[in-house]
């Protein structure tokens, strides 16, 4: 039979007793001869012996029509003995609930989610918890308003959702914002292809553009918002921060102002990464690493005569460079060294390090034995020459020098790399750069000389000059090669990036300017202020921002917040006049950023400054920084009810590291020299069943459309709670089939325990539980206590599989399996039937809430259909708040469990063997010497049989012996109400059962 099919049978577990107006039997008289023929004598004889017994059960009761139906059905069983042998059922207080057993999410979810909306449950919330103690404050990370919802943002935004309602349902003031990054790249380029490419673009003037970029951007806000709410996120959807508002613009102005203020905005011309694809600088957080093939190559440059005579070596001699990029070698201005590095001499006139030589006569770079030594320290200074363009070229000191490959002398071209630029300004030597924004040689390699024949290699793509730039160099070159490298890669356009010198605008991570001390110093220490979860996250921040170059701050693109600072045209400073900078921020709160561009220089400055002697710099914000600001623009400026600065916790992929995290670390501490997050916790990437990154091409992408579509969206927050997010998160449909199975008996358990607690009217004390009861709270108490451990940890996994283990295992198992019987069977007000119902309510209420930031559709579904017992804590889940079981003494039964492993091991032998059909036919004799801590009603319910008792001595019919006691059959007549084997007689119910349907 189908899952559906097995539902149980449904009947009254009590009878109220209800007045009504008249008389009900006269009433019932009368409609009985308008609505029926005449009764015959026999019937009228049999009617009259059940209207005595009605009386008896019930004199003088007024009752409804529906329960004088059902009590006129009683009175005739008992008026008829053979009645009451087939409708025995009737008596049995079986599970009664309206709580569906098939879930239908896909189905219902929406509309339990349309009604959140339409009672405006965050503002409820927010009510709810108006004079909470404790606030949190969860700071969303804004996703790109660029396409539909993928599985990553699921995760993401899942795990925000568990964390903000785990903190609500806790008793805490909460607050989630949610946001989006509108401007940058990745919009531009789509609008732009859009509109039929960059000419077209350029056609249509900036105005126009923008306002296309913020159409498209508002689109894609909408669409992600409705995939958000699918996966039943709860946040304020009403007032989300969107940074291309207005005033949100103003806000990321203002921030930028304060950065300024702090002196730590400077123009300095020095290598960027730089997406020739894009025509646009990156930030380090725009740049991902990809394998690449690349020529590798080994050069000898000549030292010149006066370096040769000062280390003593014949004249001729060469040292020997390695380099993957033979492009940037027109560019090469030094060759670095370490200057405690030994360097040998071969035979053949080469000079390479001594702890690279034998590797390099490995690989044929040289051949002969080294006849003369010399450290490092003695080149400094002295030079050799380019063999490209025999340009001379300065030895240098630098630590950066690496002896695990190349040949411990590094080609040094201050344009094309962060380190040689550096170096460039200890020894101060030019910075050459011969290469344009597309990628290509431009005039400078003819002007200065940088190649031969250098006309011929303008407007050539660096990439593809390196053949010929080989060539040109001849026998200096000792070996080439092609190699796969890990290479930087534009993130957006996926292409390989150069590294090129530009005048750019940076945040300054080593001016001395807050306080005396560096943005770096300042930065390292905020990060020891700060929790993470994994705690791996603190090394990983701490060495990124311990190494990080100058934070390039600006763009040379369109789709942005323009860094809009006035430059006086003779100095070339900075004009930061609070009163510009302010009028500034006014106009974009009022008109948007796009007013840079559409409004004359004295709209800006006004009479404070001379409009022909200032520029606007036209140059807009790294998008990076707009992210960096939200801190400060929802968090601090007023314009959002979303919580307090510093944030408690930001949630981010662990990518951020790099991105989010840092940029906001940086503009926070600049700006107001403190973290902006209490706490971090990254998650990891998510991944196919066999830990494969996901792609299209694979067919191994998961939409969470379809899952939401197909499965629900409960499965897939179940799928987050159970997955460990430190690590990478595995997802394929067999995985989420394994969770569907899981949520359904979590589901299916949580009918169960509803459907019995229903003629509940008042728990009993948890101290006035009886054994079984009193073990299985306890053991509830224990998870709860663990699972709360748990998720204050921000261990949602480990919580939730306490949580579904113990539903499995103990709770549905062991402990429902045994209370069946005395909650279908005992009389209704009995002691151990109460004492039973009372403890699945308090487990029913902890799990409840215990599950609800994660299975909230399904926990209000559950709130909806609770009985009155459960309905005095709420009408809705979000009326909930977490009520801890109460502290009593643990309650062991770690003998009967294992008693019951052994029974059951045995049962299972006895059916083989035919002895028995069902474990009813038995009863359990206990050995004396056999300890434990139930009465023996409630370990013969534990074992599923019909009695237990202490064995005097050893019977000599035992179906069995095993440790513990022994297994007879079982000695009375089997009642026909409760099917145990207990009765006096047959077809008689057992004196239990025949107290219970005398209660009725």
């Amino acid at each position: 039979m189908k899952d559906e099919e097995k539902k149980p049978v449904i009947v009254s577990m009590r009878f109220k007793r209800k007045k009504a107006e008249g008389d009900l039997g006269d009433r019932e008289d009368t409609n009985e001869s308008e609505a029926k023929p005449q009764k015959s004598k026999k019937s009228a004889k049999k009617a009259e012996k059940a209207d005595a017994a009605k009386e008896a059960l019930f004199p003088k009761e007024e009752l409804s029509d529906k329960e004088e139906s059902k009590i006129t059905q009683k009175a005739e069983e008992k008026a008829s003995p053979k009645a009451a042998k087939l409708d025995y059922k009737n008596t049995i207080f079986l599970p009664k609930t309206e709580f569906p057993m098939r879930a239908n999410l896909a189905e219902n979810e929406p509309k339990r989610y349309g009604s959140w909306e339409d009672n405006d449950v965050y503002e409820v919330m927010k009510k709810k918890r108006a004079n909470a103690a404790v606030t949190f404050t969860l700071h969303d990370g804004p996703p790109y308003a660029n396409g539909p919802i993928h599985i990553g943002h699921a995760l993401n935004k899942i795990l925000k959702d568990i964390v903000f309602k785990y903190h609500y349902f806790k008793g805490e003031s909460a607050r989630f914002t949610p946001g989006w990054d509108c401007h940058g790249l990745p919009i531009e380029q789509q609008v732009e292809t859009a509109v039929g490419g960059a000419e077209k673009k350029e056609q249509m003037g900036k105005a126009e553009f923008r306002s296309l970029c913020r159409d498209h951007a508002e689109r894609f806000v909408e669409r992600q918002k409705d995939g958000f709410m699918s996966l039943g996120i709860v946040a304020d959807w009403k007032n989300p921060y969107i940074t291309m508002d207005y005033k949100f613009e103003s806000e990321i102005y203002r921030e930028l102002c304060r950065v300024a203020k702090a002196g730590l905005i400077v123009e300095r011309k020095k290598p960027v990464y730089w997406s020739w694809a894009a025509k646009s600088a990156l930030a380090e957080a725009e740049v991902e690493y990809q394998d690449k093939k690349s020529d590798s190559i080994y050069v000898a440059f000549t030292l010149t005569f006066t370096a040769s005579i000062a280390l003593g070596l014949p004249d001729g001699k060469a040292i020997v460079i390695w380099t993957t990029t033979p492009w940037t070698l027109p560019a090469n201005v030094a060759i670095a060294l370490k200057a405690d590095a030994e360097y040998l001499l071969s035979e053949e006139g080469l000079i390479v390090a001594k702890d690279r030589f034998e590797a390099l006569r490995l690989e044929g770079v040289i051949k002969g034995e080294p006849i003369k030594s010399i450290m490092g320290a003695d080149f400094d200074r002295l030079e050799a020459i380019n063999p490209l363009n025999h340009r001379r070229s300065v030895f240098v000191m630098a630590e950066h020098v690496s002896m695990q490959d190349g040949t411990g002398a590094v080609h040094t071209a201050p344009g094309h790399g962060e380190e040689d630029y550096r170096i460039s300004l200890a020894y101060d030597l030019p910075v050459l750069m011969p290469v344009d924004e597309s990628g290509c040689f431009d005039e400078t390699v003819y002007k200065e000389l940088l190649l031969p024949n250098a006309k011929r290699f303008v407007g050539m793509h660096v990439f593809k000059a390196n053949g010929a730039i080989i060539d040109l160099m001849g026998g200096a070159v000792l070996k080439q090669d092609m190699i796969t490298h890990s290479y930087p890669y534009c993130w957006r356009t996926h292409t390989p990036v150069i590294y090129r010198a530009t005048k750019q605008w940076f945040v300054a991570m080593d001016e001395p300017r807050l306080g005396g001390r560096t943005l770096r110093a300042v930065a390292l220490a905020a990060i020891e202020d700060v929790a993470f979860h994994p705690e791996s996250g603190k090394n990983r921040l701490q060495s990124m921002i311990e190494t990080r170059p100058d934070w390039c701050i600006s763009r040379q693109r369109d789709w942005g917040v323009p860094i809009a600072f006035m430059c006086d045209i003779e100095t070339g400073r900075l004009i930061l006049d609070d009163r510009i900078l302010e009028r500034t921020a006014q106009i974009f709160a009022e008109k948007g950023c796009d007013a840079w561009y559409s409004m004359p220089v004295e709209d800006f400055v006004a009479s404070d400054y001379d409009p022909a002697k200032c520029e606007k710099i036209t140059d807009i914000l790294d998008v990076w920084f707009d992210s960096a600001a939200t801190q400060s623009a929802v968090l601090r400026s007023g314009d959002y009810d979303a919580g307090n600065a510093p944030a408690d916790m930001y949630l981010e992929g662990s990518d951020q590291h790099r991105g989010w995290f840092q940029s906001s670390l940086l503009a926070s501490c600049a700006a107001r020299g403190e973290a902006p997050y209490k706490a971090i916790l990254t998650h990891g990437f998510t991944v196919d069943e066999h830990g494969a990154k996901m792609s299209k091409s694979k067919g191994n992408v998961v939409a969470p459309e379809e899952i939401i579509g197909n499965m629900g969206a409960e499965i897939l927050r179940l799928w987050v709670a159970m997955s460990d997010y430190r690590a990478e998160v595995k997802i394929s449909q067999n995985i989420l089939n394994q969770i569907s199975e899981q949520y359904k008996k979590l589901r299916n358990t949580f009918r169960f325990m509803l459907a019995n607690i229903e003629d509940l009217d008042k728990p009993v004390l948890e101290t006035d539980l009886l054994g079984a009861d009193r073990w299985i709270v306890s053991a509830a108490k224990s998870v709860e206590d663990e699972a709360i451990a748990a998720f204050e940890a921000n261990d949602f996994a480990r919580a939730f599989h306490r949580i579904n283990n113990f539903v499995v295992i103990e709770l549905s198992g062991v402990y429902l399996e045994m209370v069946k019987d005395r909650i279908y069977c005992d009389p209704i007000d009995s002691k151990r039937r109460r004492s039973a119902q009372s403890a699945i309510f308090i487990i029913l209420r902890s799990l409840l809430v215990l599950c609800a930031p994660v299975l909230t559709y399904t926990t209000d579904e559950i709130a909806e259909y609770a009985p009155p017992v459960l309905k005095g804590f709420g009408k809705t889940i979000f009326d909930f708040t977490f009520d801890p079981i109460g502290e009593f003494e643990p309650f062991e039964l770690s003998a009967e469990l294992a008693l019951r492993e052994r029974f059951f091991a045995q049962v299972d032998l006895l059916k083989k063997q035919g002895a028995i059909k069902n474990s009813l036919e038995l009863a359990f004799l206990a050995a004396p010497d056999f300890a434990v801590a139930l009465d023996m009603t409630d370990l013969a319910d534990m074992l599923t049989i019909s009695s237990a008792a202490v064995a005097a001595k050893a019977p000599a019919d035992a179906l069995a012996k095993i440790e513990g006691g022994y297994i007879i059959r079982a000695k009375g007549a089997k009642c026909p109400r409760c099917w145990k084997f207990v009765a006096a007689k047959e077809d008689e119910p057992c004196e239990r059962c025949a107290a219970a349907i005398k209660s009725l």
